[in-house]
């Protein structure tokens, strides 16, 4: 067998291991939980009963409703607090628009359950908002009211999807646009509504679908609130206390994956045969002008109003984690470190599963996006797109029906080594963070593959050296950054994660960080520390964020520096980089 023949079946071997690994870990757990709510759980026949009882109970009825008002609204508000955010800092020239948008983006650090309670002492009704105007104006606003307190803390949270996505759609419009659409007589709000906003609408879909998705299947802001006529937390509750065979849990999660694929697909229809192109790519975005001195001030005013808004959450949070006693009061009556010091003490175990986990997570998702990456865009076997597809399909799998199939799947597979079933063993954890932030590892590691240029490959392959020496010491090593980059992402995602590994910790000893917020935050006296591990949480993310950053922009000065990578344009370096892979 010559060497192309072993490297074509070692291809294969690879493609049939990770398409066991999605089958086994994402595909079968889903179809299990599809399966058992369409089976009667008296006779193990197929059924549409369980289907008719969930829509027949008032309960769930209320429910779903909520679940579809809160996610639609979330996203309305979402869209209100991003609109401006990103219009001004790419319309208008005006002092401190990078540090807004940077500003803009520090809530995705921060996930939305762990600044709930914080948000409750803030904005509640005997918050400090509501408080000092009740003072002053003699009213109170609900502003967390039932599910007004999940609308507000996820479209906080969730809002830089929209801010994102949309400023990068404004920057692309071509200015000759908008000056054509002003020849013609439109301007301000006009010119904004017909030809603006219209041309960004790619933009603005793409992440207003993400926030839907988000908020549709969070499960801890609810459960933290004690909202729980939604349907994650029905489905959350029914599992763990009926028990997995309660069919109305799985009925649920069949309703909340199409509920997500809707979603995804109304997205779809919504760009469907439209045409957002621009008559050139990157025409320099929307006119730049100068504000008038009123206007500036109105700019200001609304900026900063938004900014104290969605920064509030990291704000009510730092001081829970460091104030005594705070009830009725505008702040903490006084400060102490006594919560860290309680919260090290008491949560170290914590810690230390999270940095496991998410890291051994993120180290199986660049392996299997690397993998999937090069098999999908560099080989021509049979059905290597269906990799891409299912890995990215865990998108619309929300992490409390991951985990319930989970638990249905592998409760009665015994693992010889720890003796106990591989659903209540920690690895299963690990397994779960691994699919769920596969997605976001696997689109790092194609942008990173598409900007190797092929010929390097040939060259080095030219000169002798096998396929498989070839990735190892050529592709690999040009991918670094991309891989780096989804590896922080996959860790920063996966380290403060709770739908999925809520369901699947068996024994505290095993517990991640984000099952440790959610425990301390269920009593006034752990609020205290609850906040403090929030607060290390937040620290966590913000640095694999920032060193995620450092390692893009390191990448991208590279290769803009040398010129070696973009098109292979520099023979010497090529032929260099193609003579590495044969020594």
């Amino acid at each position: 067998m010559n060497s192309y023949s072993r490297s074509t079946w070692g291809v294969k071997a690879l493609a049939a291991f990770i398409g066991l690994f999605l089958l086994v870990f994402l595909i079968v757990p889903v179809v299990k939980v599809t399966y058992v709510a369409f089976q009667d759980p008296n006779t193990g026949a197929l059924t549409l009963i369980n289907f008719v009882d969930f829509f027949n109970n008032s309960l769930f009825q209320e429910s779903s409703l909520n679940s579809i008002y809160v996610a639609g609204m979330a996203v309305l508000l979402a869209t209100i607090i991003s609109i401006p955010l990103a219009y001004f800092t790419t319309r208008f020239n005006f002092g401190g628009a990078v540090l807004i948008q940077t500003l803009g983006i520090v809530p995705l650090i921060m996930p939305p359950f762990v600044g709930a309670v914080a948000m409750l002492l803030l904005f509640g009704e005997n918050g400090s908002v509501n408080l000092l105007m009740d003072e002053w104006f003699g009213f109170t606003i609900p502003f967390m009211k039932g599910l007004n307190g999940v609308i507000l803390v996820e479209s906080i949270h969730y809002f830089p999807f929209i801010l994102i996505n949309l400023s990068a759609a404004l920057l692309n419009i071509d200015s000759a646009m908008e000056e054509s659409a002003q020849n013609l007589g439109a301007s301000g709000t006009r010119l904004f509504r017909r030809i603006v906003f219209p041309l960004a609408m790619p933009g603005y879909v793409a992440g207003a679908s993400l926030v839907f998705l988000k908020v549709f299947d969070d499960l801890g802001t609810p459960l933290l609130l004690n909202i729980n006529n939604m349907l994650a937390p029905q489905a959350y509750l029914r599992i763990s206390s009926i028990g997995i065979s309660d069919p109305m849990g799985y009925v649920i999660s069949v309703i909340l994956v199409a509920f997500s694929l809707f979603s995804l697909w109304v997205s779809f229809l919504a760009l469907k045969n439209k045409d957002y192109s621009t008559v050139q790519k990157g025409g320099g975005g929307l006119m730049r002008r100068d504000l008038r001195t009123w206007e500036k001030i109105g700019c200001y005013a609304v900026v900063i109003l938004i900014l104290l808004i969605v920064l509030s959450p990291h704000l009510g949070l730092a001081l829970l984690s460091f104030g005594t006693i705070w009830s009725f009061s505008v702040l903490p009556d006084a400060f102490t470190f006594a919560h860290y010091e309680n919260m090290f003490r008491a949560a170290g175990q914590y810690i230390s599963n999270t940095l496991l986990y998410a890291g051994l997570a993120a180290i199986i998702d660049v392996i299997l996006g690397t993998a999937i990456a090069y098999i999908v865009w560099r080989t021509g076997i049979r059905g290597r797109k269906w990799l891409d597809f299912v890995a990215m399909g865990a998108v619309a799998v929300p992490g409390v029906v991951l985990g319930i199939g989970y638990l249905r799947t592998f409760v009665e597979y015994n693992v010889p080594i720890v003796d106990k079933p591989l659903a209540s063993w920690w690895v299963i954890i690990v397994i779960a963070l691994a699919i769920r932030r596969l997605p976001y590892a696997l689109r790092a590691c194609v942008a990173a593959l598409q900007q190797v240029n092929v010929m390097l490959e040939e060259a080095a392959e030219t000169l002798g050296a096998t396929k498989s020496r070839t990735v190892r010491r050529v592709v690999v090593p040009l991918m670094t950054g991309g891989i780096l980059a989804g590896f922080v992402t996959s860790f920063a995602t996966a380290s403060v994660e709770l739908s999925a590994t809520i369901m699947l910790v068996s024994a505290e000893s095993d517990a991640p960080l984000a099952y440790g917020i959610y425990e301390f935050m269920q009593s006034s006296a752990g609020r205290g520390p609850g906040a403090a591990l929030g607060i290390v949480a937040v620290l966590i993310v913000s640095l694999a964020t920032y060193i995620s950053y450092r390692v893009i922009q390191r990448t991208e000065k590279q290769r803009s520096a040398g010129g070696i990578i973009v098109a292979g344009k520099t023979p010497v370096t090529a032929g260099a980089t193609a003579g590495a892979a044969t020594q």
